[in-house]
Formats: structure tokens, sequence, C-alpha cells
């Protein structure tokens, strides 16, 4: 829900001063009651507003629905030999993409829900207990007779990912009646991410909400088998705002092999706006990322029907040279790139943010970087000269 400075301001006094009416509104904010009419008229359209009275609606801002598991984390102490024991230390953290996502939104300050599943064991209650404190509202989580998912990760003296392994069993039996006591919040927040750990039909369930409503909706592939699965997904009448794939996960969402090069990414990008995807975002780990936006509808230029993509390389300015763990760097990337993005709405812009983001998470030992904050992303991207 895209709201002008004028309206937010609006909001912002009825939420102090809830018996305000037009007249005073007008008086605090330096304008005419005519104006503030307008704007009032335009938020009850909105559903910013509901109904007479100025009863405000609670803030939503992004709902994520996906993976929440706990990751273990292997890291070998020298270089790894196969087939045998390596020394090396492990450890626990609160994991899952979605999750993730969630987290690093709440640490850079967009208020966020999760939507996913956990079992009852202690895991699922350690998964909770931290995503709480990291400020993610966790109303709709789903809690059942499933073990809590894990991922094992193994990672090589450099902190790169050798080898993982995840057990989803809990994610992988969502179903749409799980999910359904989350549809009011889906259709009147500012933006849904689905990650491709849920299974498709309840992706294809929450998209279809989502389009009705008119809510902007942003797809992280997750990995090669999940953006296959989730190829059904995208069709030109679902509209998606942004899909945030790796290399190979682009090839699999166009079911072919795609260069690592920029016209090979851009036609590949192509083939995904031609189904409704507004931004495709394609990470290429060390060598930055390459966002490809298409035309907004009736836009002059690129995109669209019979338009041409607009290519445009990120720089790797932002890539991190003091690596200690890549975990979650991805996860970090969507998330700032949805909280730019929420902020401005310009898309190169929110690329270069979640890029500063990523970077600095994989300078972290934990998954998601505690000490993350929206001056953190932003001195980053100020120190490389970036605007």
């Amino acid at each position: 829900m895209k709201l002008t400075p004028q309206e937010r301001a609006i909001l912002s006094q009825l939420r102090a001063d809830p018996l305000l009416d037009a007249a005073g509104l007008a008086d605090r904010l330096g304008t005419t009651r005519a104006a503030v009419s307008v704007a009032l008229s335009n938020l009850t359209r909105k559903g910013a507003i509901l109904g007479r009275g100025y009863v405000v609606r609670a803030e939503a801002g992004v709902v994520v629905v996906g993976g929440a598991v706990m990751d273990v984390k292997a890291r070998s102490t020298a270089r790894l030999d196969r087939a045998t024991s390596n020394p090396g230390e492990v450890a626990t953290n609160p994991g899952g993409v979605g999750r993730n996502i969630a987290e690093n939104l709440a640490r850079l300050g967009t208020s966020t829900q999760l939507v996913a599943a956990v079992g009852t064991d202690s895991f699922g209650e350690e998964l909770l207990t931290h995503t709480r404190s990291a400020g993610v509202s966790l109303d709709h989580v789903v809690v059942g007779p499933r073990p809590t998912g894990t991922y094992l990760a193994v990672l090589d003296h450099e902190g790169d990912l050798a080898v993982a392994v995840s057990d989803m069993s809990a994610t992988d039996a969502l179903t749409v009646a799980d999910v359904e006591p989350a549809r009011a919040l889906v259709q009147h927040c500012d933006l849904l991410v689905v990650d491709g750990n849920i299974p498709l039909v309840v992706a294809s369930w929450l998209a279809d909400v989502a389009t009705t409503a008119g809510v902007p909706v942003v797809v992280e592939p997750v990995s090669v088998v999940k953006a296959r699965r989730l190829r059904p997904l995208f069709v030109p009448t679902r509209p998606v705002l942004a899909v945030t794939p790796n290399i190979a996960e682009l090839a699999a969402l166009v079911d072919r092999e795609v260069a690592d090069t920029v016209p090979a990414i851009s036609r590949a990008a192509a083939e995904l706006h031609a189904l409704g995807v507004r931004h495709v975002w394609v990470r290429r780990g060390a060598r930055g990322s390459l966002l490809s936006s298409a035309a907004e509808p009736g836009g002059a230029g690129a995109g669209g029907a019979g338009g041409t993509a607009r290519p445009a390389v990120t720089t790797d300015t932002t890539i991190s040279t003091d690596v200690v763990d890549v975990t979650g760097a991805g996860d970090s990337m969507t998330a700032g790139f949805v909280h730019a993005l929420l902020r401005d709405d310009d898309a190169v812009a929110a690329a270069a943010f979640g890029q500063a983001t990523a970077a600095l998470t994989t300078e972290s030992v934990h998954t998601v970087r505690p000490d993350l904050t929206h001056a953190l992303v932003t001195g980053r991207l100020t120190s490389q000269g970036t605007p």
C-alpha cells in the first residue's frame, strides 16, 4: 500500500489522537480542510482507515511466508578433506529463509509478520523466542506435530558452503487451511514475501489473495529444486513485483541453461517479465548482481507487452573482502531490497541497499547479523561512495 507523505502524516496524527476531525487535522498539519478530506477519502479507499470514525488499521508492513528452521553450522579450521572427519567448530542458530528474511526486515526497522511452521519441540520454542525478541510478530505461526525443520551446513575454512542438508517436513506439510487464518493479514499488508520452501499450492493461494487485494509480491526461490517447483506460480494474470534468484535458480525458473553474462541474464529475465514479473534481480556472487526491470503498465520504454527490459548492473563495491560466513547472505540481500523498496520505490537503489546488507551479513558469524540496522547499511553505502 503506497501512501503519500500527507497521508502518512495524517495517519500519524490519528494514531496519536483518534478523535481528531478534518478541521483539527488541517490545523495541525498547516493545510486546508478540503485537502485533508480528500486525503481521508483516499486513506479509506486504500484500507488504511476502516470505515467511519477514522478507525486506523494497525500497521501491517511486510508479511513473510516461508521456512523456519534451526541452522546447525560446522566450519572446518583447515582445508576440507572429503569422506573423513575434519577438525572445526559447530554452532546452532535460528534460520530458515523466510524466518531469516523476517528477522532482517525487523532489525532494519520494517514492521514484519512471519507465517511459518514449527514443531512443539525445543528447537521450535527457541526459534520463536529468538524471532520474537528481534521484533517479528508471530501471531500466525503454525505449530504442528512434525519436528521443527533443521538445516545442516558444512563450511570450508574460508567460510564458503561446501555441502548442506535440510529437513523441512513441517514446512512441506503446510496446507492452505493452515495459512487461511492469515488471509486478512495478507490482504492488508504493504508487501508479501513468499519463499520457495512452502508448497506450490500454498504459494499460489497466497499470490491469488495478494493479487486480488492489490498487494505486491516478492518471491525468493531458495534453491534450484524449489525454483523449478515454483515455475507454475508465474503467470501474466498473477503479477509479481520481484523475484530474486541466483544464476542457477534463474535457469530453473526459465527451464534452460543461462550463462553468467549480462546478455544471457537479460534474455532470461525478459521471459519472466513476459510472465508478469516486474523486477528480476539476479545474484552473481562476487560479480555483484544484475537487476532487470520491466516498464510500468502503460509506461514508455522498456518491458511490458512488446517492450524490452532495462538491465541495470549494480556495482560490486559493496561486496565484502572480509568474509566470515556466507550463510544467510542471500536472505539478508532480499530483506534489504524489500526494506529499501518500500521506502522509496527505486528498485536500483533498493538492489544496492540489499547488496550492502548481504556484505555486512557475510562479515558476521551469525546467520542474521544481530547489530543490523538501517543506519549500518546506509553507512556502508556511504563509505563505498554509493548515493
